[in-house]
């Protein structure tokens, strides 16, 4: 399925050797700078199905590649709860700087991707925490959620084939693609192509048996979504 491509916003949780977050190195391996177990997931899913893969180079702590590039949380300066003090100390040319070095190579690798070969579908990969540090009493029971903004063609038969698989699927939950969305946005939707975009619960996919064991599941939806396209 080559004429499917796979994006992952979130996929490292790498920090340039020349940027100081001033954090504790062990948020570096948390839901705040990276989503968990997105990388081989896309991987293995991209190598059973044929698709090509499109994976964030850096941590979303130094720039969020899923936001706008004049977005207040392009550089986030807290993530749940967290300060991020060297994001803090960033001024407005370091500021553009960061957006030229990481976030404009990114999308436009992704245009000239799409440019050359024009997908017919396209898969956002995101994985979301159980729980927020900063909201402990919200429960997220969900195990897949489907976002989606103004094109749910592909999203309506990607809920459909979760729902008949058994899995307990959020529909643009927990977070809503009407709000957060913007590499779908850009390069999606502004092109005239369906998405169906797949938030994971990272517990779910957080060693290699329970990535193995998603693939299984997830598979199957994408070529169904597919086919109904």
């Amino acid at each position: 399925m080559s004429d499917i491509l796979l994006i992952a916003d979130h996929a490292s949780n790498h920090v340039p050797a020349d940027i100081d977050l001033d954090i504790d190195p062990a948020l570096l391996n948390q839901h705040m700078a990276i989503d968990i177990g997105v990388a081989p997931l896309g991987r293995l899913l991209c190598d059973r199905l044929g698709m090509d893969g499109i994976y964030g180079p850096v941590s979303r702590l130094v720039i969020d590649l899923n936001r706008e590039e004049d977005a207040p949380g392009l550089i986030p300066l807290e993530s749940d709860g967290f300060a991020i003090p060297g994001n803090r100390l960033l001024d407005a040319e370091g500021r553009r700087a960061r957006i030229a070095q990481h976030w404009r190579p990114y999308h436009d690798g992704i245009a000239t991707r799409i440019a050359a070969d024009r997908p017919r579908l396209i898969i956002s990969l995101h994985s979301f925490t159980p729980r927020l540090s900063t909201r402990p009493e919200e429960s997220r029971p969900w195990q897949v959620g489907v976002l989606y903004n103004q094109d749910d063609r592909a999203a309506r038969p990607g809920i459909a084939a979760l729902c008949a698989a058994g899995v307990i699927t959020g529909d643009n939950e927990p977070y809503s693609g009407k709000v957060l969305n913007a590499t779908m946005n850009r390069h999606a939707e502004g092109n005239a192509i369906p998405y169906l975009g797949l938030e994971v619960r990272q517990d779910l996919i957080g060693d290699d048996a329970g990535v193995s064991a998603w693939a299984d599941k997830l598979a199957p939806v994408i070529r169904a979504v597919a086919d109904a396209l």
